[in-house]
């Protein structure tokens, strides 16, 4: 800044010089100018006066170096000239000034010379006679005059830069010293000058709209820390390298890493070809997606590559936990091969039975026996059809509406369903307890219940089986238990009962006609009601089912 100053200080100092320059010697040669033509015309007159009295002989008197007289006869042949020989000169008809004298009675004219360096002045005056007496004279012009001073003003220029470059340099110096002690944190409280003031407010407003901002930006920083903090997903941010530049809490556990891996390479972390090839398909697709094997979970590898003005920064890598995600996929298949083997038994059954009969193989008197082997293993499919259409309505019915709903009353009208069943199986069913109102669907809760005890009545003893049917209140709620003394389920296979198409003992539930799906659908009704059921069984005494629901 102090530069600036200087320079502007001495580009001021040369052009206030120039200027003057020009203006003084413009001054002085419109002043001397002037002050010629005044004369000029004052000898004019003088002279006319004289000539017209005395003729030639005046004229011959005259001796002057600064004027020129010249006498013009009207045809424009020159009479007499003070200064050239008459009878040698031109004819002075078509003069500018000459014209002019002889139409208006005066005239002038101005001629330069040819470096317009001079200049000729020229007036003439018409006598009574019709003659044209003419005086001149030269002065120098004004770019004349310039180069005369230019001497002197080289001079003074000199003089004037020096002291120009001293004051300059002082100058400068006083005036940015209050500048350069601005404190620009509190610029209001320094001593400036006043007309600094709207600056220093300006840059005092700014100072709190940046503080403001800082700390608006520590504020999401903060935020964008904690949450990536507490994430339960990993997060990891390399470069281009694969150089670390942020891990989360949740990506160090996933990856079973202690300490801080920031600025390492990724392969510190993972060594794996996969996630080094799923790095560089991003950097070249923008993004990819892998799945690996962690610890006995499954974790999907989401990588996007991040980029700015076409320039690739890195990539950001995500860890979701897809173990479920994958089990229920896994399930699915397991679901769909199940329910192809479930309807594949009665059907070839179904379509043997068939075939004997279309061929006439089978007698008169056995067909049917074979129409009630195929009449059997059709509302065996049906069943399933229907068992699998209800676990399909249950998985999609996300919002249930719901009434008052007394366990008793749908455990006694269960048992009034099933009792010709458990009497032809020699099975005793009772009901007893107290009235357990909550709120349900009154179709989903019988559905529970049918389901338990028809569960209980096929798995009970062929001879002597009771299945007992409980409800009543509890802390915060009402529970259903239905407890049989069948043939129990064994320990290590009660987490996998409420599984579709699983069974404790396959052969006998064939036998009865079981789907292997009602447990999955007590499964799905209890849930959407927000219950919770407990087994216990024990191998050849029995099982009981506890359900527990929250009350109205």
């Amino acid at each position: 800044m102090s530069s600036k100053i200087f320079r502007s200080i001495m580009a001021v100092t040369v052009a206030v010089l120039l200027t003057a320059l020009f203006i003084i010697s413009g001054v002085l040669n419109s002043y001397y100018s002037d002050m010629q033509d005044d004369q000029l015309r004052d000898e004019l007159n003088t002279a006319s006066s004289a000539v017209e009295s005395s003729g030639v002989s005046y004229l011959k008197q005259i001796s002057s170096k600064t004027y020129r007289f010249t006498w013009i006869s009207k045809s424009g042949k020159v009479l007499y000239d003070t200064d050239n020989d008459a009878s040698k000169m031109e004819n002075h008809k078509n003069r500018e000034e000459v014209k002019e004298a002889l139409q208006k009675g005066t005239g002038e004219s101005r001629r330069y010379s040819n470096t317009m360096l001079r200049k000729t002045t020229y007036y003439a005056r018409r006598l009574p006679d019709q003659t044209v007496l003419r005086v001149s004279a030269s002065t120098i012009t004004l770019g004349a005059t310039i180069l005369m001073m230019l001497q002197p003003f080289l001079f003074v220029l000199t003089v004037g830069m020096i002291l120009a470059v001293l004051l300059a340099h002082r100058l400068s110096k006083r005036i940015l010293e209050p500048v350069n002690h601005i404190d620009l944190t509190n610029p209001l409280t320094s001593e400036s000058y006043d007309e600094l003031s709207p600056l220093l407010k300006r840059i005092d407003h700014q100072n709190r709209e940046i503080h403001g901002q800082v700390l608006e930006i520590q504020r999401r920083q903060a935020e964008f820390e904690q949450i990536v903090k507490n994430m339960k997903e990993g997060l990891l941010v390399v470069d281009p390298s694969g150089r670390i530049l942020s891990v989360n809490p949740a990506a160090l556990n996933i990856f079973h890493i202690s300490g801080d891996v920031k600025n390492n390479n990724i392969i510190t972390v993972d060594r794996s070809l996969d996630l080094s090839k799923a790095l560089k398909d991003a950097y070249s697709s923008g993004h990819s997606e892998i799945q690996k094997s962690l610890s006995g979970r499954i974790y999907q590898f989401d990588i996007s590559r991040v980029c700015s003005s076409g320039n690739v920064l890195g990539a950001v890598i995500l860890l979701f936990d897809v173990t479920e995600k994958a089990a229920a996929e896994e399930n699915r298949r397991e679901f769909t091969a199940n329910v192809s083997h479930e309807l594949k038994t009665p059907l070839q059954s179904i379509l043997g039975s068939a075939e004997l009969i279309e061929g006439g193989i089978v007698k008169e008197e056995d067909i049917p026996r074979f129409a009630g082997r195929i009449r059997k293993e059709a509302s065996r499919m049906v069943a399933l059809i229907n068992d699998i259409i209800r676990l399909s309505q249950l998985d999609e019915e996300k919002e249930i509406d719901k009434v008052p709903v007394d366990l008793y009353k749908e455990a006694e009208e269960v048992v009034g369903q099933l009792q010709d069943k458990a009497l032809s199986r020699h099975v005793t069913l009772s009901v007893s307890g107290d009235s357990a109102v909550m709120q349900g669907v009154p179709r989903l809760i019988q559905e529970v219940i049918f389901n338990l005890v028809d569960n209980s009545i096929q798995y009970s003893k062929p001879e002597g089986g009771h299945v007992e049917i409980r409800t009543g209140k509890n802390s915060g709620g009402v529970f259903l238990s239905v407890k049989d003394n069948g043939i129990g389920i064994p320990e290590d296979q009660l987490d996998r009962i409420f599984e579709r198409f699983y069974r404790v003992d396959k052969s006998h539930s064939r036998r009865s006609g079981g789907t292997g799906l009602g447990l999955s659908i007590v499964k799905h009704a209890v849930t959407l009601h927000r219950g919770k059921i407990n087994v216990t069984s024990t191998l050849g005494e029995g099982t009981e089912m506890m359900i527990r629901f929250p009350e109205v």
